[in-house]
């Protein structure tokens, strides 16, 4: 009797250089509520609309599918908390992602799509 074991049938694919920089579309459900925003990201910064408000925060990625964001004008105490993004999974125009803050254990997720 032969068994044949198919390890890279199901790898999760992560292509995570293609969503390093560009502009995004992203999708968070908290608390059962879809929460939307818009955000531009180049090598050394983010730029996020959410709810008609742009926030601008540093980027520096840990590796390909890690990234660290640090608010650059913090204007309450939970801005100024870092926060640590870990892309899970790609495909040719999205990617789902975890997110918290550094040194936090309760971690959300969502949905980033890539614009053209």
């Amino acid at each position: 009797m032969m068994v044949v074991t198919c390890l890279s049938c199901y790898q999760t694919e992560r292509n995570c250089k293609d969503f390093k920089t560009g502009e995004f579309y992203s999708e968070v459900i908290i608390d059962g509520v879809l929460h939307t925003s818009n955000f531009k990201r180049t090598d050394s910064i983010q730029i996020e609309t959410y709810n008609k408000t742009s926030d601008s925060a540093t980027v520096r990625w840990i590796n390909d599918c890690e990234v660290i964001f640090k608010t650059i004008n913090p204007k309450n105490m939970a801005e100024r908390k870092d926060i640590h993004l870990k892309i899970l999974t790609t495909t040719d125009a999205s990617y789902t992602y975890e997110y918290s803050y550094v040194g936090d254990t309760k971690k959300q997720q969502g949905i980033a799509f890539k614009k053209n």
